[in-house]
């Protein structure tokens, strides 16, 4: 069995781990079915509720929930598991599973959320597929990973806070259960954390408007709207992780290693998937001057793709390694993690645009996905920290290192 069609272990390369805490015959199924419906949801930019359905059923919202809080008790590397086998079927599902996965686990590190808060959060995963977004990004701010304070205010009143600001890029919000707002106090010299408001029967009547601006040429399903907060209440022990501002500088390990492993491994699903159409159309091709032969037979091709599989193995190899360090406890540091991220999401990239090179025409056509796997894999740049702050990041620690 090549490298490549291997699951992902929760060990090192080529170690034996423990048994996944989902079985992967599941995860491939989903996602051949998710696959059936992408192309439709990408057309009219929906949101695809039916896939979240199946995963409720299956009880994959709760992965990586603590068994002791009714979930799967799942690892880093059984989440990379499952957001990469999704993605290879429909990405924006998988991307809403990573910031699923990514909350679930920091919810369980530390002290900083409230005790009842975070047990209802989880149990509401395993029970009805209940999902959780926190939402950051604002019109002024831009992405918080480059400093400044959240415009989005929370105002202290009796028994609880009465939030009010604009969240950007708010992945899943058609279906959140729970939506984490990123905001600051209205103090002199103010805490920043995040308010969590549960959703209600109807968001109007909470105060809440989802706006539908979600128009981006990729991962066009996820639903990544702008939502405004006006004056809504939020009880005390819906609030989590206040701190001054600086207490955010500091960088997180595991939750880098997280983000890093998680976000990256949607976008090498993405090139899989793109790799697998294009080894479908080199066998099907078959143009009148090869006398009968397909395009898979022809030297120059066969290099191409195998330009690909070095990218795609690069890849896997380094995702397996990353989340079997976190799920030993032993994290690298942050650095290190998000150049994980810039190496695998820039070969992800890379690779669909070789197999655009190759195909011409065939490639770029609306009636085959590979034009869609490109603008998809796009989106991989978007994600922060983007890549001059990694690579900055990672060229000041070397120069530390070598002082």
């Amino acid at each position: 069995m090549p490298f490549d069609d291997l699951p992902f272990p929760a060990a090192s390369f080529g170690e034996t781990g423990p048994a996944p805490a989902v079985d992967p015959s599941l995860i491939a199924a989903l996602s051949a079915e998710f696959a059936l419906r992408a192309t439709e949801h990408d057309a009219a930019a929906s949101f695809p509720f039916e896939n979240f359905d199946r995963l409720a059923a299956a009880g994959l919202p709760a992965l990586v929930t603590p068994k002791s809080a009714g979930g799967k008790g799942g690892g880093l590397g059984d989440a990379l598991a499952a957001v990469n086998g999704i993605a290879r079927g429909e990405p924006s599902t998988a991307l809403v599973l990573v910031l699923q996965y990514v909350i679930h686990n920091q919810l369980w590190r530390g002290s900083a959320w409230p005790e009842a808060l975070r047990d209802r959060i989880a149990r509401s995963a395993a029970t009805d597929g209940a999902l959780i977004n926190i939402l950051r990004v604002e019109p002024e701010l831009g992405t918080p990973h480059r400093g400044g304070l959240p415009a989005t205010v929370a105002r202290k009143v009796p028994g609880g806070w009465r939030l009010s600001g604009t969240k950007i890029y708010s992945t899943g919000i058609p279906a959140l259960s729970w939506l984490g707002v990123w905001a600051r106090t209205d103090d002199e010299e103010p805490l920043v954390g995040t308010w969590v408001v549960p959703r209600g029967a109807g968001l109007a009547e909470q105060g809440i408007e989802v706006r539908e601006t979600w128009n981006h040429i990729g991962m066009r399903a996820s639903g990544s709207h702008e939502v405004v907060f006006r004056d809504v209440f939020v009880p005390d022990d819906h609030a989590g992780e206040l701190r001054p501002p600086a207490g955010w500088a500091a960088p997180d390990a595991v939750a880098t290693a997280w983000m890093s492993t998680l976000f990256s491994g949607v976008y090498d699903g993405i090139a899989r998937s793109a790799r697998d159409w294009l080894a479908g159309f080199l066998h099907a091709r078959k143009p009148t001057g090869l006398n009968g032969a397909s395009l898979a037979t022809v030297p120059r091709l066969q290099e191409a793709l195998g330009g690909i599989e070095a990218l795609l193995l690069t890849n896997r190899i380094l995702l397996r390694s990353l989340s079997a360090a976190v799920d030993r406890g032993s994290p690298p540091s942050s650095s290190d993690s998000l150049l994980v991220k810039y190496t695998v999401t820039n070969n992800a990239i890379d690779a669909v645009a070789r197999a655009l090179e190759i195909t011409g025409n065939p490639g770029l056509s609306r009636d085959n996905p590979l034009e869609r796997h490109h603008r998809d894999v796009l989106c991989a740049r978007v994600h922060a920290p983007q890549n001059d702050m990694i690579l900055t990041g990672a060229g000041r620690a070397a120069l530390s290192r070598h002082a």
